[in-house]
């Protein structure tokens, strides 16, 4: 009997120690999952408090004045109004100006309502008048937002846009301020609760999308300056010798690429290509590119991928693979085929252009200030990186000033300043031949202070309608530098 009771005590040693071993790891778990909770809502607090599902915003709402939103220049573009008998009334002072920019607090939130609610719902005033305000039955007053958003340089992009359907966004590629973003069709903040539905029902429109934001279109020949950029770095010594001669179309087997309205350009150097916007020269450079190194490029330029944004955006898409066709390339190349860019992206490149190769992080909100005027929060100019070399930066710079000193737009030449940019005119409609007409560009050309990147939904030449409007918004924002 005894050696069995020695057999059993090792046993009995072992199952203890395996069970100490897993109460062990299950405590070291639990520990790091609690830690790992700890650090996320410590980093995420904004995201946190932003979700719908937060319970704490109703506290917080319930406590405290929805805080105001401010332009740049100071003037209220959502504030809380409060009646006699304590009723809340969110009111937007410019109407639709600013409806996608801006957005709504009803029926959900959207704009920077959404994007600075965190801060929007707090009350940042000291301690004392918050009891003080509990007292007496005040809620306390929430903290302000202080935007970077002009209100000239917004009244000249929506009467430049008009009655079209489209999208102009305006920034500082020195600093990255988004300093006006327009999108149509829009809609009356103030009344969004009422026309919910109706505005629900209208699909064809999608009134709701910001199209300077989350509008995927075909870019045409403003992707031009992406070839271009590739074409140089595929061949860094010898691009300023490139010729072509353009006859007016190209074939590839069963595709055919034809010069807009069938122009012939004759022979052609890359910048002449660039100015004068010859498809067929820059179907003939996409037909010869390394496919891989094109896929590297758009990498590099933030296709396929997240953008440095805080506000709801969709990413633009152009996949290529190494078994493209020709024809697939060709399309590619001038920013037709399987090419989808957001506005906003596009002049995201233009600006790293303008600031030579740098891109600043787009950002719509300045500070935040308590009610009391006590700075809560400070944002400040951010650099993302670079997209491209400054060398690379400088050539395609001088191709967009090109572009309105000879090319398709010169109804930004002959000005009080120099600009620089380059025209669009994508087709969506094959069957029809409609096309969407685009224009980005920086001024004044030698200093750049101002991106501009418009798109016209269905108006066709980019030179004869987008340069126009962007014209209008150059003139707002240089007259106000002045």
């Amino acid at each position: 009997m005894l050696p069995k009771k020695q057999s059993r005590k090792p046993k009995k040693k072992k199952r203890n120690r395996e069970i100490t071993q897993v109460t062990v790891s299950f405590v070291a778990l639990f520990l790091a999952m609690m830690g790992y909770f700890t650090v996320y809502a410590m980093t995420h607090e904004e995201e946190l408090m932003n979700n719908n599902y937060n319970t704490r915003q109703q506290l917080l709402s319930a406590r405290n004045v929805r805080g105001t939103i401010y332009a740049a220049g100071g003037e209220a573009l959502a504030e809380t109004r409060e009646e006699a008998d304590g009723t809340e009334t969110r009111v937007y002072p410019y109407d639709n100006l600013f409806s996608h920019a801006v957005g709504y607090a009803d029926k959900g939130k959207s704009g920077l309502e959404a994007q600075a609610n965190y801060y929007l719902i707090q009350s940042s005033i000291p301690t004392l008048n918050k009891i003080r305000g509990g007292n007496s039955g005040d809620k306390n007053p929430g903290d302000d937002v202080y935007t970077t958003l002009d209100v000239e340089i917004q009244e000249a992009a929506e009467r430049a846009l008009g009655v079209y359907h489209g999208a102009i966004i305006a920034l500082d590629p020195r600093t990255g301020e988004i300093l006006a973003m327009v999108s149509k069709p829009d809609f009356d903040p103030n009344r969004i609760a009422a026309e919910w539905e109706d505005i629900l029902a209208d699909e064809e429109n999608g009134t709701l999308l910001n199209r300077t934001t989350q509008g995927l279109y075909p870019p045409g020949s403003t992707f031009k300056i992406v070839t271009a950029l590739e074409y140089i770095r595929e061949n860094p010594g010898t691009y300023a010798d490139y010729r072509y001669t353009c006859g007016g179309s190209i074939k590839e087997g069963d595709d055919v690429i034809n010069c807009y309205h069938g122009s012939k350009h004759g022979q052609v150097s890359l910048q002449t290509s660039f100015a004068k916007s010859c498809n067929t020269s820059f179907a003939n450079m996409g037909m010869g590119f390394d496919r891989m190194k094109f896929a590297d490029t758009l990498d590099s330029l933030l296709f396929n991928q997240e953008l440095p944004l805080s506000c709801v955006y969709n990413r633009s898409k152009l996949e290529i693979q190494e078994n493209d066709s020709n024809g697939e390339m060709m399309q590619n190349a001038i920013g037709q085929g399987r090419t989808q860019i957001t506005p906003i992206h596009l002049a995201m490149i233009t600006a790293s252009v303008a600031n030579g190769g740098i891109l600043m992080k787009p950002y719509m909100i300045r500070r935040v200030e308590s009610a009391d005027g006590t700075v809560v929060r400070e944002f400040s100019p951010e650099t993302y990186g670079e997209l491209m070399t400054a060398q690379e930066a400088d050539i395609l710079a001088e191709y967009m000033k090109a572009v309105v000193e000879s090319g398709t737009g010169t109804k930004l030449s002959g000005l009080p300043y120099t600009a620089a940019g380059k025209t669009g005119s994508a087709e969506f409609n094959t069957q029809k031949g409609e096309s969407h007409a685009w224009f980005t560009g920086f001024a004044p050309a030698e200093d750049p202070q101002i991106v501009v990147t418009v798109i016209i939904e269905g108006a066709g030449s980019g030179g004869d309608y987008a340069v126009p409007m962007a014209r209008r918004v150059f003139d707002a924002c240089l007259k106000e530098a002045e």
